[in-house]
C-alpha cells in the first residue's frame, strides 16, 4: 500500500511539474514511442535501383539461364514490387484492429487566477482572489471480452484570502474506478476479436494473391526467355538459308558466265536471294523486338546500361532426357492442391461466415452492466475562522489528501444496468444480409475458380500432348528435307534436275528446321504451362514466397 501511495505521488508531482518540461526544447518521451515516432519520420524517397544484373555479366554480355532470368524478374520486376503491396497493407490492418486493445494513458494540468469584487460580507474579502490548480491522471483499457476499465486519480489545489474557509489552501484528491460489461452485443471474445481474425485471414489471402501472382510472372517470363531463343533460331534458319540460296545464284551466275546456262534462268535464284534477305531483315526485327520484352519483364531496361548489353541465353530448346509426362486426373488433382487461388477463395468463405456470425450479434440487445468505485480525500491548512485574524490549527498538505483517498474512509460505490432495444434494427438487418450475399457471391466465385483451374489443368496437358507429337514429327520431317536438298542437289549437279526444284527444296528445309525449332520451344512453353496450371513452378525453380512477401 505505501508502494501505490507512493507511485501515485510521484505522478501527480510530475503532473504539476508539467509547465517546467513544457518549457524545455525537446520533451523527454517514452522509449516505447521511440520507433513509432521513427515510423512517422521514415519515408521512401526513391524507388531501388536495378539490382542482381552485374553478376550475370559475362564478356560484355547478359549471360542468363532460365532460372537466372527469373530471379533477376522477382528482384526487379515493377509488377512483383506492386503485388506485394497488398501484403504489407493487410500487416498494418491487423494492427489497426488490435486498435481498440490499446491502454490509453491521459494526464492533465491546469492552473487558473481569478479576483472579483465581493459582493455580500458572506465572501470573507472585500475583493476576493482565488488560485485554483487541477491535475488529473487516467488510464483506461478495452479487453477481448468486451469489459472496458477505467482509472482515474485526481487532484485538486484551492488558494484564497476568503476568511471563511476551514481549509486554505485546500487540497481534495479523490481516486475512482469504473468498469463496463456487454452481457448480449458484444459480449465474449468473438464479437471483439472478430475484425482481428478477419484481417488476419485478409494477410493469408493476400499472401495466396501474391503466389498467384508470381506464378504468373514465373510463366511470362519462361514464355519471354523462349521467344527469344525461338526468335534467335529462326534469325539463324533464315541466313542459313540466304547463304544457300547465296550459294545457288554464285554457281548459276559462273555458270552463265560460262555460257552453260540460259540468260533467263539466272533470275529464279537471283530473286530467291532478294526475298530471303527481306526475311532475314525481318527476323532481325522480331530477335530484337523479342529481347526488348524480355529486357522488360527481368528489369534490364530500367538501367540504360543493362539494357545496352547483349543477351546471352544459354539454355536450348532441346528436351533433355525423357519427356515429361502427365494425366489430366492426377495434375487437376494437384492442382486443386496447390492452387494459391483454392486457397484464397477458402480464406474469403471464411471470412464471409465470421461476418454472417458478426451480423448476428449485432441484432441483440444492448445490455450492458457498469460499476463505479470511489475514494475521496481532503486536506491542506485547517484553518480557525472563530478567532481574528484567523489562525492555523494544523497544517497539511497533499499528503494528507492521499492518505484518505487510499484509506478508503470516504467511499463512494455503485452499480447499474443500461438496456437499448431498437425497434426497428435495419443496419444490423442490413449488415446480415450484405453478409449472406457476400457468402454466396464467394460460393460462386469458388465454383468458378475450380471451372477455370480445371480448364487451364485440361487445356495444359492436351497442349503438352500436342507438343510432344509436334517434336517427334518436326524431327522427321526435318530430316526428310535435309535428305531431299540433298538429292536435288546431286541432281543438278548433274545435270538432270532444275534449279528451281533446289531453290524449293531450299525453302522447304528452312521451314523444316523453323517447325522443328518452333515444336521444340512449344514443348519447353508445354511443360511450364502444365506446372503453372498444377501449381508446381514455384517449386520447380526453388522460390519461396514467404521469403519474397518479406
Amino acid at each position: 500500500m505505501k508502494f501505490a501511495r507512493a507511485s501515485l505521488a510521484c505522478g501527480i508531482f510530475l503532473l504539476l511539474a508539467a509547465p517546467p518540461l513544457l518549457a524545455q526544447k525537446s520533451f523527454p518521451l517514452p522509449r516505447y514511442l521511440y520507433g513509432q515516432q521513427t515510423l512517422r519520420m521514415k519515408a521512401q524517397t526513391g524507388l531501388p535501383a536495378a539490382r542482381g544484373f552485374q553478376d550475370y555479366v559475362v564478356g560484355g554480355q547478359l549471360r542468363l539461364s532460365v532460372e537466372n532470368a527469373i530471379r533477376l524478374a522477382l528482384a526487379n520486376n515493377t509488377d512483383v514490387q506492386l503485388d506485394r503491396s497488398p501484403i504489407d497493407m493487410a500487416k498494418y490492418a491487423i494492427e489497426n484492429a488490435k486498435a481498440p486493445f490499446d491502454p490509453g494513458v491521459s494526464a492533465g494540468f491546469n492552473s487558473t487566477r481569478s479576483n472579483a469584487p465581493a459582493y455580500t460580507q458572506l465572501q470573507g474579502a472585500p475583493t476576493v482572489s482565488t488560485l485554483n490548480q487541477q491535475a488529473t491522471l487516467g488510464y483506461n483499457q478495452t479487453f477481448k471480452t468486451g469489459t472496458n476499465v477505467q482509472f482515474g486519480l485526481q487532484a485538486q489545489k484551492l488558494s484564497t484570502n476568503s476568511t471563511f474557509n476551514f481549509f486554505n489552501p485546500s487540497v481534495n484528491a479523490d481516486f475512482a474506478f469504473t468498469f463496463s460489461q456487454p452481457l448480449l452485443r458484444n459480449r465474449g471474445v468473438f464479437p471483439n476479436t472478430a475484425p482481428i481474425v478477419i484481417a488476419q485471414r485478409n494477410l493469408s489471402q493476400a499472401r495466396a494473391n501474391f503466389e498467384a501472382e508470381v506464378n504468373n510472372i514465373i510463366q511470362l517470363v519462361v514464355a519471354r526467355y523462349w521467344n527469344v531463343v525461338q526468335a534467335r533460331e529462326n534469325l539463324a534458319v533464315q541466313k542459313k538459308s540466304l547463304a544457300q540460296a547465296q550459294q545457288s545464284y554464285d554457281r548459276d551466275k559462273h555458270a552463265l558466265e560460262l555460257g552453260a546456262l540460259p540468260p533467263l534462268d539466272i533470275y529464279s535464284s537471283q530473286s530467291q536471294v532478294a526475298q530471303r534477305r527481306v526475311t532475314v531483315i525481318q527476323a532481325q526485327y522480331a530477335l530484337m523486338q523479342a529481347e526488348d520484352d524480355f529486357r522488360n519483364v527481368i528489369g534490364a531496361d530500367l538501367d540504360p546500361n543493362i539494357r545496352a548489353l547483349d543477351l546471352d541465353l544459354t539454355d536450348t530448346p532441346q528436351p533433355a532426357g525423357p519427356m515429361f509426362s502427365t494425366d489430366i486426373p492426377s495434375a487437376l488433382a494437384k492442382a486443386l492442391a496447390n492452387r494459391p487461388e483454392i486457397e484464397s477463395v477458402r480464406e474469403q468463405l471464411m471470412n464471409d461466415q465470421t461476418g454472417i456470425r458478426l451480423a448476428h450479434n449485432q441484432l441483440e440487445p444492448d445490455l450492458s452492466l457498469t460499476g463505479i468505485f470511489q475514494s475521496n480525500g481532503l486536506g491542506g491548512d485547517e484553518i480557525n475562522t472563530a478567532v481574528t485574524p484567523p489562525i492555523i490549527i494544523s497544517p497539511g498538505g497533499f499528503g494528507d489528501a492521499l492518505h484518505q483517498v487510499f484509506g478508503f474512509g470516504y467511499p463512494v460505490y455503485g452499480m447499474g444496468f443500461t438496456f437499448g432495444f431498437p425497434i426497428k434494427n435495419r443496419a444490423a438487418e442490413a449488415s446480415l444480409g450484405d453478409a449472406l450475399v457476400a457468402r454466396r457471391h464467394d460460393l460462386y466465385s469458388e465454383r468458378q475458380i475450380r471451372q477455370i483451374i480445371t480448364l487451364d489443368v485440361t487445356n495444359a496437358v492436351h497442349q503438352l500432348e500436342e507438343s510432344k507429337l509436334s517434336t517427334e514429327a518436326a524431327k522427321i520431317s526435318y530430316n526428310l528435307a535435309q535428305k531431299n536438298l540433298q538429292a536435288e542437289q546431286h541432281k543438278y549437279e548433274l545435270g538432270a534436275g532444275q534449279i528451281q526444284f533446289v531453290l524449293q527444296a531450299q525453302t522447304e528445309l528452312a521451314q523444316a528446321e523453323q517447325s522443328m525449332v518452333d515444336a521444340q520451344v512449344g514443348y519447353q512453353l508445354a511443360v511450364t504451362a502444365v506446372e503453372h496450371a498444377t501449381g508446381g513452378l514455384l517449386d520447380r525453380f526453388h522460390v519461396e514466397i514467404a521469403t519474397l512477401a518479406r
